[in-house]
């Protein structure tokens, strides 16, 4: 199950424009990041939790997975109880919508059945708790509390919630009453409390939640850089710098990688793009600008002479410039 209900108020005013899930990370949106993952690791059958803006993401996605619309949003894990039918007798993983990651899925399962607990937690070490809840255990890998971020003087662990779960069935029975319903607050513990085994699986790989506008320009040009594994579409035309088909640069331009350059984009003369750089499909770019650590969203105008540095430029509409891929 993917999580993409949430408001995404974080990364407003984008969000004003289309839900989190949507937001692009190079090609294409990271919700599509992550339904490649996912098919990667064998996942068949996928589910979608909606409330904000649902029509933009059922458009984009179609019939390669299924929906629950939310009217009232059901929280973190009221919305996955929401989905129980859909998931059977067997485990099942539930990721976050906003995940930008390569994580080893498979690895997760394995952990998960190996353990015997009810559930699993991928989790992975922090720089700044102040940003995460952390998750403590013992030895073993069992866990036995969590702090919501603790400042690094208070903190027990260094270990942050990924938000990428696997969960046996009965993780229902251990749900309140009411509708709504929050994994942190509610659910987890609830498993403490009754000495239900759950534990943690650590990874090493990359891991965003593309939380604010800073953690989306971090982890796209980290993505930009390589260092995570994504499916880009483009053509290496010289060291660092990969253009996308229907795409030309003019003679004239000055580049400096890394720079990443979308379908379908218009370059006017004597523009000089520094990297890290994003531009997005169809984005057009006017004579003499001058674009520096910055992210140029599908579709968006940068008018001639504009001088962009460390920015995220969008536009009104962006929806209906994300191309639908796959």
């Amino acid at each position: 199950m993917v999580l993409a209900a949430g408001l995404g108020t974080r990364l407003r005013p984008l969000t004003n424009e289309i839900p989190k899930p949507m937001v692009p990370v190079l090609d294409r949106p990271v919700m599509e990041h992550i339904l490649e993952l996912l098919a990667r690791h064998g996942f068949e059958q996928v589910i979608a939790n909606l409330h904000y803006f649902p029509d933009s993401i059922r458009e984009h996605f179609g019939e390669r997975l299924s929906y629950r619309y939310e009217e009232e949003l059901l929280g973190t894990a009221g919305g996955v109880r929401a989905c129980a039918d859909f998931f059977g007798g067997e485990p099942f993983l539930v990721i976050s919508g906003d995940a930008l990651t390569d994580i080893d899925l498979t690895a997760l399962v394995a952990r998960h059945r190996d353990s015997g607990g009810i559930a699993t937690l991928s989790v992975k070490k922090v720089p700044d708790t102040r940003e995460y809840g952390v998750v403590l255990h013992d030895r073993d890998g069992r866990i036995t509390g969590f702090q919501e971020k603790p400042a690094p003087e208070e903190a027990l662990s260094d270990l942050g919630n990924c938000g990428i779960y696997v969960f046996s069935p009965e993780i229902f029975d251990y749900f309140p009453e009411q509708p709504f319903a929050d994994w942190a607050q509610d659910v987890f513990p609830a498993l403490l409390e009754h000495d239900v085994p759950f534990h943690i699986h650590e990874v090493r790989e990359y891991w965003n939640d593309v939380g604010s506008l800073a953690e989306l320009r971090q982890g796209t040009f980290d993505a930009l850089k390589g260092e995570l594994r994504l499916e880009i579409g483009g053509e290496v035309i010289a060291p660092g710098v990969t253009v996308a088909d229907g795409t030309s640069l003019p003679a004239d331009i000055e580049v400096e990688g890394p720079v990443w350059v979308g379908s379908d984009v218009q370059i006017g003369s004597g523009v000089r793009l520094t990297g890290p750089l994003v531009l997005g499909d169809g984005a057009r770019v006017g004579d003499g600008a001058q674009l520096r650590s910055s992210i140029v969203f599908p579709g968006t105008q940068i008018t001639a002479e504009s001088i962009l540095i460390d920015a995220i430029a969008g536009h009104k509409g962006i929806a209906a410039s994300l191309r639908r891929r796959g």
